[in-house]
């Protein structure tokens, strides 16, 4: 991340150079056999794998400047994943004990390397609230405990301003080294932090961006304002809205089917060497689902949260069966070239 954003006198700036400035990849596919490319930034060369890392560091850097966590302080949050990760390397990394509250649902993968971190997970099972019960019972057990802290991930400002500071620049920065501007965004919403702060930095500096969140067509919490379906895309879509989530400021939403990220996952780990998580399938099945609607050569971009190693016990590395209305397997991955973050 950009080192400017803490002084050296605030405890994460120790970390600032292991968090962001993630290469730019320019992917190129054959699409139901015409030419297609897309940017994506790949985000698993983060200090724990995932683009979490980015909002962890920034809202732990945050609440050090303004004495909201002291030095001991236990952080408490709630995860389906990558977001407890997170947490768990960087507060561990400044010395802090983190416990993590997490449905049960969710990859083993996910369970033992926030043990691995130290972490004291809570299981969370459906018939005691699912997503929402997590929540409930992080925010009781802080209310009974002194010296928590609580992040707050779906509700924080601080949340967007970590890709409003961060991911935002790098993107448009990143493009323009290459004589280009963006199109059109898209990232699925688990917290929507990083639709929210990529999306108002780019609308700000480039006219006629188009911001488009993704969601599970399976569980179309965004579409819909209520609950969704079972999916398989871990990490979006987690059973509401965010408060952070502000769909006036956002343009058409895109629906992808778990099944077809999978598959899109799995081809962009066997044709290019990309070894990563379900989301980044689903994340680029939406891309290019954008890009079709669009000239060929309108740049769209995307992230890639993360790898495939939190993904080993899940359908990820199981046959996937083809399904009618799929994108996946009309694509083809051809190429793709890695840009340093200027």
């Amino acid at each position: 991340m950009d080192p400017k954003l803490f002084p050296p006198e605030n405890p994460v700036f120790g970390l600032l150079a292991m968090i962001g400035r993630t290469p730019l990849l320019e992917i190129r596919f054959s699409v139901r056999g015409a030419p297609r490319r897309i940017f994506a930034k790949y985000e698993s060369m983060n200090l724990s794998g995932s683009i979490k890392d980015r909002m962890a560091l920034y809202i732990l850097g945050r609440a050090y400047e303004e004495g909201r966590i002291r030095e001991g302080d236990e952080i408490v949050e709630v995860t389906s994943g990558n977001t407890g990760i997170s947490f768990s390397a960087v507060g561990r990394a400044l010395g802090h004990p983190v416990r993590i509250f997490m449905p049960n649902w969710l990859s083993e993968e996910r369970v033992k390397i926030l043990q691995g971190f130290g972490a004291e997970v809570v299981p969370v099972a459906k018939e005691d609230g699912g997503f929402l019960g997590a929540i409930r019972l992080a925010e009781e057990w802080a209310s009974r405990n002194d010296r928590t802290f609580l992040p707050k991930q779906f509700s924080t400002d601080w949340n967007v301003e970590a890709h409003y500071r961060g991911t935002g620049p790098e993107i448009l920065d990143g493009l323009r080294s290459l004589g280009l501007r963006p199109d059109a965004f898209v990232a699925g919403v688990g917290t929507g932090g990083t639709v929210m702060g990529v999306g108002r930095f780019l609308k700000e500096r480039v006219e006629g961006v188009k911001i488009h969140p993704m969601e599970p067509s399976n569980s179309p919490v965004l579409s819909t304002g209520r609950k969704g379906g079972v999916h398989r895309i871990q990490g979006i879509s987690d059973e509401f809205v965010p408060e952070i989530v502000k769909l006036e400021e956002l343009d058409e939403i895109v629906s992808v089917a778990d099944g077809d990220a999978i598959l899109m996952a799995q081809r962009l780990s066997r044709f290019l060497g990309l070894a990563v998580g379900i989301s980044s399938g689903a994340n680029v099945c939406a891309a290019l689902k954008v890009l079709e609607e669009q000239d060929p050569e309108t740049i769209v971009v995307t992230v890639l949260p993360d790898s495939n190693k939190k993904y080993l016990s899940t359908d990820l590395f199981s046959d996937e069966p083809e399904r009618s209305g799929y994108l996946s397997p009309h694509v083809r991955p051809k190429r793709v070239r890695a840009f340093r973050c200027p």
